[in-house]
């Protein structure tokens, strides 16, 4: 398939005059829809233009995306306010981090809520993931060059996700395994880390639907818009954003479902909007059946594929309350975070030129939750007459164990029993444990060393806190 071009959006965040500029520029190549990618960004169908849609890109206040070499930043600022959220962690924490980010990531960088379910956890290569600690996140590893997921060492704090972030990718490639880029990243840069005390757990939570008019609150309201041909017309996204604009809604988020959600819309300007709605003919009532599925951008095979098993599930009057699908081509160098996954098979070559019907395997994850990272066979080489009698099964068997779990993550490579990070005196190399405290120094075994007070001194040589380095013992 051609490399399509379109707008990175960081997180997916982006204000109604940004996306009026971007609809201008579509228009100028003339074009009347755009598509919405995994990644939280906008993509422009195929076009015929004269233009150079490279030296273009200063006309828009977005980083213009023409090849892979750089990746959106995916995030889950769209699910704060309106889904279960980790305590500390507020919209605004997510604005400044993105903010930060200085420099194109090349990584696929994702920064997640784990108590949300919209926003997928590990489908980054960088897996930022808040933990219980305020302002410290979980830093899951799944770098091109390492065969497997793995943990990072310590937690990060929300303010060095960027520079943690961009010293990973000057240095991943020169280390094979997370100890040996772990002591280069400390050694490239200060970063005001903490120590894991546990691992992370994550409990699994049904696919929300998230269509429609929803309340915030006693005074405003979010509304989910969906698509189901992920083909938004030009014409009304431009209608909305001047209503956004003209009703002080800031911000219009995209989600890698290829939908968009509104927060803040104001109840008196409720009516205004249904009344935009229905005369523009969006539909905001799709069932579950249509919301919970991920499918290629601009691939009209996959689309009629997904209307078909649809079509099959109302028909039979099936729910899939829970659970997410993906149509992918196998061997695409896909990172799944569905639930149930169609692969479609790559035609052998030596048949290439004869018209023969495709086969597809049908794969599930542990549990049925795409956190796990693991994938189960369920059938393979099957025809895509048989594909939604096999979805079927596979619903029944989720719902047969439905709310019987809680997972954690399997695949956590941290030892916090054998191994641990402690900070250590550059000057006389003496150590702070956390577990131990500093007995001449009135600390108390259990105090972190970021939560010491900043006139600290190491109680052998008096050196000051910030002489501290964090090492593994």
């Amino acid at each position: 398939m051609k490399d399509l071009k379109g707008v990175s959006i960081k997180g997916g965040i982006i204000s109604p005059s940004e996306l009026k500029q971007i609809i201008n520029y579509a228009e100028s190549l003339g074009l009347d829809t755009l598509h919405l990618g995994s990644r939280q960004d906008i993509i422009f169908p195929e076009y015929v233009s004269d233009a150079n849609f490279e030296d273009d890109a200063l006309a828009l206040n977005s980083t213009i995306v023409s090849d892979s070499n750089y990746q959106n930043i995916v995030c889950s600022y769209v699910s704060s306010d309106i889904f279960p959220s980790t305590r500390w962690l507020s919209g605004v924490t997510y604005l400044y981090i993105l903010e930060a980010f200085k420099y194109k990531p090349s990584l696929k960088i994702n920064i997640t809520d784990p108590k949300q379910q919209l926003v997928p956890l590990f489908s980054g290569q960088l897996n930022f993931i808040a933990s219980e600690h305020e302002d410290y996140w979980y830093l899951n590893l799944r770098l091109p060059n390492w065969t497997e997921s793995v943990y990072y060492k310590v937690l990060i704090n929300s303010w060095d996700i960027p520079s943690i972030s961009e010293t990973i990718e000057a240095l991943y490639l020169k280390t094979k395994n997370v100890d040996e880029l772990f002591e280069l990243v400390n050694d490239s840069i200060e970063t005001n880390s903490r120590t894991i005390d546990s691992k992370l757990e994550l409990e699994f939570h049904p696919f929300p639907y998230y269509e429609g008019m929803n309340k915030i609150g006693t005074s405003h309201y979010w509304l989910g818009l969906y698509w189901r041909n992920n083909k938004y017309y030009l014409d009304f996204l431009r209608e909305f954003c001047d209503f956004c604009l003209d009703n002080k809604v800031g911000k219009l988020c995209i989600t890698p479902w290829k939908s968009i959600i509104v927060k803040g819309i104001p109840k008196a300007s409720k009516l205004m909007l249904e009344k935009l709605l229905g005369k523009s003919g969006i539909n905001v009532r799709h069932s579950l059946l249509e919301l919970n599925w991920h499918i290629p951008v601009n691939d009209e095979e996959a689309l009629s594929l997904k209307k078909f098993i649809v079509m099959d599930f109302d028909q039979n009057d099936i729910s899939t309350y829970g659970l997410t699908f993906s149509i992918a081509n196998r061997g695409a160098g896909n990172i799944y975070f569905t639930s149930i996954v169609i692969e479609k098979n790559i035609v052998p070559s030596i048949v290439k030129d004869f018209d023969i019907r495709p086969t597809y395997n049908v794969l599930y994850c542990d549990k049925f939750d795409p956190n796990t990272q693991k994938y189960n066979v369920y059938a393979q080489d099957v025809d895509k007459i048989e594909l939604s009698g096999l979805l079927m099964e596979l619903s029944k068997k989720y719902f047969e164990g439905f709310g019987n779990e809680i997972v954690s993550d399997d695949k956590e490579k941290i030892d916090v029993k054998e191994k641990e990070a402690v900070y250590q005196c550059v000057d006389c190399l003496s150590v702070y444990s956390a577990v131990c405290g500093d007995k001449k120094a009135n600390v108390d075994p259990g105090t972190a060393f970021e939560d010491l007070n900043s006139s600290y001194s190491c109680s052998v040589c008096d050196s000051p806190k910030t002489t501290f380095k964090l090492i593994e013992i």
